[in-house]
C-alpha cells in the first residue's frame, strides 16, 4: 500500500497544503505531554478515591511520559538514516501503526494492573513516534528553504499542542468509561494488617480506603462524600480510554502518510535565491560527521538543560497545581482549574514553538537561545517565592495575583521548552546545512531523551525527599492518642502505613494541633531552585557554540 504513489511532488503542488498532514501527525505524537492528565488517576486504579497498597506510586505513574519521549529520541536517532532511505510516507505509516499499537498494549497493562505491560506499550509508542517524528520536519524544511524556522516551528507546534487534544479527550473518555466505587460509610470497625485497612463486607474482610473531603475535592467525580470505600469496586476508565485514543492516533498518522510528499529534487520557491554559506553554496555536514563537531555537544548540552526544567514541570503539571494550591484556595483551584492549567501548559508549548520559531527567523537562532538560557533562570528561581507568598495569605488581596504569576511563569517555562525543540532544526540547518537536517535532528532528539528522564526524575525524587522530611516533622508533633484513634494502630507503625499509602499528609493534617502548617505546598521548592541552577549551566555551554569549521563539510564535486 505504501508504494502506490511517489514520495515527491512536482513544482505545481501548493507547498502550504503539506502543513496539514505534518501538523496532524505531530499533534498525535505530542500525546506524552498530556500524560499528567491521567497520572494521578493511575495512582488510584484500585482505590479510585484514594490509593491502595497495590496502587502505583506517582513516580511510576509519571514515568510513562519519560519512556515514550526517551524511546522516541533514541529511535529517531537510530532510524534517522532509515527514514531517509524508505521515504517520508512509509516511515510515517509504520510509525503510526507502531504508535497506536503501543497505546493498545499500554491500555491492556492498565486494565490488568500490570505495570510491565503498560511500560512495554509506552516503549512501543516511543519507537513509533521516533519513526514518524522527523520525516514531516524534513519534508517541510525542503518545501520552505526560505522560512526554515517557521516551517519547523509550525510542524513541531503540532507536537507541542498534543496535550491540547489528549487532555480533554482523555477527560471525556474516562468520564464515559469510569464507574464509582462502593461507599461503605463514614465509620467502620477497621482492622489494620501490614499497613492496609480492612473491614467486614459481605461476611468477609475486604480492603477499604478512606477519602477525606480534601482528597475528594481533587477528584474529577461528582457525588462522592468523605468516608470509607470498598477497594477494587470502581474503575477509573483509563485503560479503555487509552485503547480508544490509540486507535484514533494510528488512523490519523497513517492517513497523513498518504497525503504528505517531499518536493522534487532541487526545488526552490519562486523568487528565492539561497544565500552563500561560509563554506560555499550548498555546504552540508554529513550526519555521520556531526558528532565529531564541538558545536554538536555544546548545543546538545544547552538544549538538554533548557528542556529539563520544562519536562519536569509538564510531567506533573496537574497533580502539582492541586498539591500546591488546592487546600489553601479550594474555591478557586478545583479539578477544572487543574485541567485548565494543564491546557494552558499545552498552549504555552504550542505558542512557544510557533512564536519562538518565527522570532528566530528575525533575530537569528543564537540570539533566540540566549533569550532561552538567560530568561529561564529568573523564571524558575522566582517560583518558590510566589508559592510562599500565596500560601502565607491565601485569602488576601494579592493571593490571586501571586497564583496568576506562578501560572504565568510556569507557562513561560513551557514556552521555552517548546521553543527549544522548534528552533533546533533551523539552528542545525544554519550550522550544518539543510541536506541532512532530518537525520541530524534525530541525533539532537536524544536531548529530549535525557531531559525527559532527568527532569521528572529530579523533580519527583526531590519532592519525595521533601515529603519524607515533612512526615518526620509532622509525626514528631502529632498526639499519639489521636493518631491511634484515627488510624487504628500506634504511631510506631507510621512507616508501614505510609508504605501502604494508608497514611498521607492530607490525612495526617486532620489530626494535627491547631496552627500546624501544611507542608504540601512547599514540597517542590528545592526542585525549582535546582532547575534554575541547571539552566545557568546551559547558558554557559551556549556561549561555546561557534560556526562549524570548514573541514567538517562535505566536499563539493
Amino acid at each position: 500500500m505504501f508504494g502506490l504513489a511517489s514520495n515527491t511532488a512536482g513544482p505545481t503542488t501548493n507547498r502550504w497544503t503539506m502543513f496539514v498532514p505534518a501538523f496532524c501527525t505531530h499533534v498525535c505524537l505530542g500525546a506524552p505531554y498530556g500524560w499528567s492528565a491521567i497520572s494521578a488517576q493511575l495512582t488510584r486504579e484500585n482505590g479510585l478515591v484514594a490509593s491502595t497498597a497495590s496502587d502505583w506510586a506517582l513516580d511510576l505513574a509519571t514515568y510513562p511520559m519519560s519512556v515514550m519521549i526517551a524511546a522516541g529520541g533514541i529511535s529517531a536517532a537510530v532510524f534517522g538514516k532509515w527514514t531517509i532511505k524508505v521515504g517520508v510516507r512509509k516511515a510515517l505509516a509504520i510509525g503510526g501503526l507502531l504508535y497506536g499499537t503501543g497505546f493498545g498494549i499500554a491500555a491492556a497493562g492498565v486494565a490488568s494492573h500490570n505495570i510491565g505491560l503498560m511500560y512495554a506499550g509506552n516503549l512501543l509508542c516511543g519507537i513509533g513516534y521516533g519513526c514518524a517524528y522527523t520525516p514531516p520536519i524534513q519534508a517541510l524544511i525542503d518545501w520552505f528553504p526560505d522560512r526554515k524556522g517557521l516551517a519547523s516551528g509550525l510542524v513541531i507546534a503540532g507536537f507541542g499542542s498534543g496535550a491540547l487534544f489528549f487532555t480533554p479527550m482523555m477527560g471525556l473518555l474516562t468520564s464515559k468509561f469510569s464507574t464509582l466505587p462502593t461507599y461503605l460509610g463514614n465509620s467502620l470497625d477497621i482492622v489494620v494488617e501490614g499497613g492496609k485497612q480492612f473491614a467486614r463486607v459481605g461476611g468477609e474482610l475486604q480492603e477499604v480506603v478512606y477519602a477525606t473531603t480534601s482528597e475528594i475535592a481533587k477528584l474529577p467525580y461528582e457525588g462522592l462524600v468523605e468516608g470509607f470505600y470498598l477497594a477494587g469496586s470502581g474503575n477509573t476508565g483509563v485503560g479503555a480510554s487509552l485503547a480508544t485514543i490509540g486507535a484514533i492516533y494510528a488512523a490519523t498518522v497513517v492517513f497523513s502518510s498518504l497525503m504528505i510528499k517531499r518536493p522534487a529534487p532541487g526545488y526552490l520557491p519562486a523568487g528565492y535565491n539561497p544565500p552563500v554559506t561560509s563554506a560555499g553554496s550548498g555546504a552540508n555536514v554529513h550526519v555521520d560527521t556531526v558528532l565529531k563537531t564541538p558545536q554538536f555537544w555544546a548545543l546538545f548540552g544547552t538544549s538538554t538543560l533548557l528542556a529539563t526544567g520544562g519536562m519536569g514541570l509538564i510531567a506533573v503539571a496537574k497533580p502539582m497545581i492541586q498539591n500546591v494550591f488546592a487546600d489553601a484556595m479550594p474555591a478557586l483551584v478545583t479539578t477544572g482549574f487543574a485541567s485548565a492549567y494543564l491546557m494552558a501548559m499545552a498552549g504555552g508549548n504550542l505558542a512557544g514553538r510557533l512564536g519562538w520559531a518565527a522570532f528566530s527567523d528575525k533575530v537569528g537562532r543564537k540570539a533566540t537561545f540566549y533569550c532561552f538560557t538567560l530568561g529561564s533562570i529568573p523564571i524558575f528561581g522566582s517560583l518558590p517565592y510566589l508559592i510562599n507568598q500565596c500560601i502565607a495569605d491565601p485569602t488576601g488581596p494579592l493571593a490571586k495575583l501571586y497564583l496568576g504569576a506562578f501560572c504565568f511563569n510556569t507557562v513561560a517555562a513551557i514556552t521555552v521548552l517548546g521553543g527549544t525543540f522548534a528552533v533546533l532544526p533551523a539552528y542545525e540547518a544554519d550550522l550544518y546545512g539543510p541536506k541532512y537536517v532530518g537525520a541530524i535532528h534525530g541525533r539532537f532528539l536524544l536531548a529530549a531523551t535525557v531531559s525527559t528522564i532527568v527532569g521528572p526524575g529530579i523533580l519527583l525524587n526531590l519532592r519525595k525527599m521533601a515529603e519524607s522530611q515533612a512526615f518526620t516533622d509532622l509525626l514528631s508533633k502529632v498526639d499519639p492518642q489521636a493518631f491511634a484513634a484515627k488510624f487504628g494502630t500506634d504511631i510506631e507503625s507510621a512507616q508501614t502505613l505510609i508504605e501502604a499509602k494508608t497514611l498521607t499528609i492530607s490525612k495526617l493534617m486532620t489530626i494535627m494541633p491547631s496552627g500546624t502548617v501544611d507542608p504540601s505546598p512547599f514540597l517542590y521548592n528545592n526542585t525549582m531552585y535546582t532547575m534554575a541552577g541547571l539552566v545557568g549551566v546551559g547558558a554557559m555551554l551556549h556561549f561555546m557554540v561557534r560556526p562549524v569549521n570548514k573541514k567538517y563539510f562535505e566536499k563539493i564535486e
